[in-house]
């Protein structure tokens, strides 16, 4: 790609996120409100969702992929731990140190009851979209799931 081109493509990418970022902010601000209101913070819905993609993961594990520093990840899990919605097992092998994080009963409901908020919210916004506006949406997801993918 030409200088310019390259130049002007740059820019043009500054500005469309410079546009998204306000959007994606403003929903992720709604998604956690409604988090709150099934009675689970925005953290501690992260965190049993990690929990949950990741059965058995240790608690120093979640607390560098979440980036947080191990004394304070372990105070979250403890709080978890406390609620009921994650539960602690020893790994097999040699390390009795070593401990497992699992989701309990009562953390999957409390995630289908953020899941829940979270859907009928975004339901019934996009109910007042016209059915281009959906279909823009639409288009938009794969795109947006690639830009959020996780680097590696």
């Amino acid at each position: 790609m030409a200088p310019a081109a390259l130049a002007r493509a740059q820019a043009d990418s500054a500005d469309l996120a410079d546009r998204l970022r306000p959007a994606l902010m403003r929903v992720s601000r709604y998604l956690r409100r409604e988090a709150q209101r099934a009675g689970v913070s925005a953290l501690d819905a992260l965190l049993l969702g990690s929990i949950k993609k990741n059965p058995g993961i240790s608690a120093s594990e979640l607390a560098e992929r979440e980036h947080m520093t191990r004394p304070t990840m372990s105070g979250h899990v403890k709080r978890l731990e406390s609620s009921g919605w994650v539960g602690r097992a020893p790994v097999a092998g040699d390390d009795r140190r070593r401990i497992s994080l699992v989701i309990t009963r009562k953390g999957e409901r409390a995630l289908d009851e953020i899941r829940k908020h979270r859907n009928d919210w975004l339901a019934g916004r996009l109910n007042t979209l016209s059915p281009r506006a959906i279909a823009q949406i639409e288009a938009a997801i794969e795109p947006l799931l690639a830009l959020a993918r996780e680097e590696t």
